[in-house]
């Protein structure tokens, strides 16, 4: 299998609804607990993609164009943007779902760089030549 077609089968759907315990003081998601299901959606992608285990090294630039208001549902969706020899860059989009509406509208979209690493936790390359 191609790198094209890698990416498009590591594409990764997740939903979620948000409960009242995930939200601040205005009734909003933690901007904290976006950034753990953006990471954990990053890892699920990467290790579909590759099938290797991973480590985050980085988040670049998390854009919070929305507030993700409580008793809603979002989508978050993970795909490959760039492989490295031992990396991957996945990019997350998160959209909110109003429960009872058809209403859809991208809330928060950011970049996760993961690692590959071997059993003694050092970086390790996606493919073997």
């Amino acid at each position: 299998m191609n790198y094209e077609a890698k990416i498009k089968e590591s594409e990764t759907h997740v939903f979620k609804v948000v409960f009242p315990n995930t939200t601040n003081h205005h009734n909003t998601m933690f901007g904290g607990k976006v950034m753990e299901m953006m990471d954990e959606v990053a890892f699920m992608t990467a290790t579909r993609f590759a099938r290797k285990s991973f480590v985050t090294v980085s988040c670049d630039r998390i854009d919070f164009k929305k507030p993700i208001p409580a008793d809603t549902l979002v989508e978050l969706i993970g795909k490959v943007k760039y492989v490295g020899n031992t990396s991957v860059k996945v990019n997350i989009e998160i959209f909110i779902e109003e429960m009872y509406a058809d209403t859809r509208e991208k809330a928060v979209s950011g970049d996760f760089t993961l690692v590959a690493i071997d059993e003694n936790k050092k970086p390790a390359r996606i493919f073997e030549n």
